[in-house]
């Protein structure tokens, strides 16, 4: 019991000032961000919701939630608001009057329904029935508010992990860890999505945490007790969210490539800890897989319908286009499934930039011209960065490797969703949120593009970043309230 304390206190303060900017602007976006008007919120309250009141998953993908959470959407407007830029939430004395009347109703507050979100693993909903819990005194929307700042907490866990990633990953240099963990901390996208309820913060936390894992493994040598915790947070994740998924093969080969390292020392010792981290990957699914064939469910729950509805789509090679076409230029030879779009800028870069609420938040079309003049500068810094430490970077390919496959797995998941959509809904994942999983790469590309101006000048460069971030959160803010909020 002593370790997790010992653990505790071995983390840098910078670590936890980053932490603490990380929650601060969660929860002012969790507060500026009206109820529900997070992407997919109330689906993901609503598994909450069934999960605290019934005791059980959702067993439904429809989006006809309790009578408690549907009046509540009913009396702020939501449906007429959400993709609808002109229209703003309720703000009239009338309307709130009726908000505050319907919240006192004693209504059901269980349903089957959970939408997009009932196919995910429970985790993350299960976590969040504490301040659900904890909220049990108030209204609806106060419990909202809370599970909102329990999100905000996981998001400042998630920048901990980035900070100690950046520590093992790039030793040497303290100040571009904090330029790494601040520029993550700052990320408007980054703010939004740790202000709502949405089982994409948890991934955030879980993925950092596998890259300071296998960054620690690579850096200091796989043990019994590191393949424990690294085999617990692939197990956490495998319980997140399906997109995890995406990281996993690099994750194991990562794993592999650490225990042959780990022989050269003590044979027993690899195989003992590649078997530990194994074998707690592998428990929690299989435990999950358990409860649903005790409780008479589909083995995999309702994640089986959106496999089975994913299956025997087009041919390979035409997937494999359209996951290059979805984030690059189109190939000589390759059918056009993006005409007239230049993928990378217009839903990548822009996305970052400024697409928040619903997808339906955006800046004038100047800003997103402007922006590409310091992303062009962060990336020539980058590039110097790379170039000034590539002789320990041509030791370390193995290493980087294995986060090349984790980022390039994630990206082939989020294409390959988007392409079961085609044609219906050509770019419905073109959502940068989805790429969040590899924050701690971000961070790191942060913290070289600073290192890249020099050891005089990378300070001053570094503090600069960080303030080009501040403001553009602040902006981003703005932004949000003045789409919601007239």
């Amino acid at each position: 019991m002593t370790r997790i304390p010992t653990a505790v206190h071995s983390i840098p303060r910078a670590a936890w000032a980053c932490a603490l900017v990380a929650f601060l602007n969660a929860a002012c976006w969790s507060l500026i961000t009206p109820p529900f008007q997070a992407p997919d919120e109330p689906s993901h309250f609503a598994y909450v919701e069934e999960l605290a009141e019934a005791g059980r998953l959702p067993s439904s993908n429809l989006e006809r939630f309790s009578p408690a959470e549907e009046i509540v959407l009913r009396d702020l407007q939501q449906g007429l608001v959400r993709y609808s830029p002109q229209n703003h939430t309720i703000s009239t004395p009338a309307q709130q009057r009726q908000l505050q009347h319907d919240l006192a109703l004693p209504l059901s507050r269980k349903s089957p329904n959970a939408g997009v979100a009932a196919s995910e693993p429970p985790l993350y909903y299960a976590l969040e029935t504490l301040p659900y819990h904890l909220g049990s005194s108030g209204t609806l929307l106060d419990r909202l508010e809370l599970m909102r700042l329990f999100s905000a907490l996981i998001g400042a866990l998630a920048v901990i992990f980035v900070f100690l990633f950046l520590r093992e990953a790039l030793p040497g240099v303290p100040w571009a860890w904090t330029v790494g963990g601040l520029g993550v901390a700052f990320a408007p996208l980054f703010g939004l999505m740790t202000g709502s309820v949405n089982s994409d913060v948890l991934l955030y936390a879980v993925s950092a945490a596998l890259f300071y894992c296998l960054a620690r493994g690579f850096h200091r040598g796989l043990t019994p007790k590191l393949g424990f915790m690294t085999g617990l947070v692939i197990g956490a994740g495998l319980l997140t969210k399906v997109n995890f998924l995406g990281l996993l093969p690099g994750a194991i080969l990562g794993l592999l490539v650490l225990a042959v390292r780990a022989r050269r020392t003590s044979k027993r010792t690899a195989y003992h800890s590649l078997a530990l981290a194994l074998a707690m990957a592998a428990t929690p699914p299989l435990l999950y897989i358990g409860i649903n064939l005790l409780t008479g469910r589909h083995a995999y729950g309702t994640l089986a319908t959106g496999v089975s509805s994913t299956t025997g789509k087009g041919s390979l090679l035409g997937e494999i286009s359209y996951i290059w076409q979805f984030y690059l230029p189109r190939l000589p030879g390759m059918h056009s499934y993006f005409p007239g779009i230049l993928t990378l800028q217009q839903l990548w870069i822009n996305g970052f930039v400024g697409l928040y609420g619903w997808v339906d938040t955006v800046f004038p079309t100047w800003v997103y011209k402007v922006a590409l003049i310091p992303i062009c500068l962060l990336l020539i810094l980058l590039a110097s960065g790379l170039a000034s430490n590539r002789a320990s970077l041509r030791l370390r390919l193995g290493e980087l490797s294995v986060y090349g496959i984790m980022c390039l797995g994630l990206t082939a998941l989020v294409g390959a969703s988007d392409y079961l959509e085609y044609p219906l809904a050509t770019g419905s994942y073109a959502q940068p949120r989805y790429l969040l999983p590899v924050l701690a790469l971000y961070g790191a590309a942060l913290a070289l593009a600073a290192r890249g101006a020099g050891r005089r000048w990378g300070p001053v460069v570094g503090a600069s970043i960080i303030v080009l971030f501040i403001a553009h959160d602040i902006f981003s803010q703005l932004l949000e309230i003045s789409r919601f909020y007239g």
